[in-house]
C-alpha cells in the first residue's frame, strides 16, 4: 500500500470547504474577522483562497480538508464556522436591506 493510499480521502465536507475557499463572501468574513479580532486595519480582499483553507484546517485542528470527513471533533469545528459565516453573512443582507 502506498503513502497516498494511506492518506483520509476527502467527502463531503471536505468538497464544501474546497468551494467556501473561492467564496469572495468567505474571504471578505476572514478579512473582516481578523480586523475586528485583532483591531487591525486590514483591506477588503487581503485573504486569498490558500488563507481560507489555512484559516480551516488551523482552525479545526487537521492537516488537510479531507481530514473533516474522518474526524468527527474537526467536523464540529467547522459546522461551527459554517455556523459562524452565515450568521455574519445574514447580518451583512439585512444591513443592505436597511441602508437607503
Amino acid at each position: 500500500m502506498s503513502e497516498a493510499d494511506d492518506k483520509p480521502r476527502g467527502g463531503y465536507l471536505a468538497r464544501n470547504a474546497a468551494l467556501l475557499c473561492q467564496d469572495e463572501q468567505f474571504r471578505l468574513y476572514l478579512d473582516r474577522r481578523r480586523a475586528a479580532k485583532f483591531r487591525l486595519d486590514i483591506p477588503d480582499g487581503t485573504h486569498t483562497v490558500d488563507d481560507a483553507r489555512d484559516f480551516i484546517v488551523a482552525a479545526c485542528g487537521v492537516s488537510s480538508r479531507a481530514e473533516l470527513d474522518h474526524n468527527p471533533q474537526a467536523a464540529t469545528v467547522y459546522r461551527q464556522v459554517m455556523h459562524h459565516f452565515q450568521r455574519w453573512r445574514d447580518r451583512q443582507h439585512r444591513q443592505a436591506l436597511q441602508s437607503p
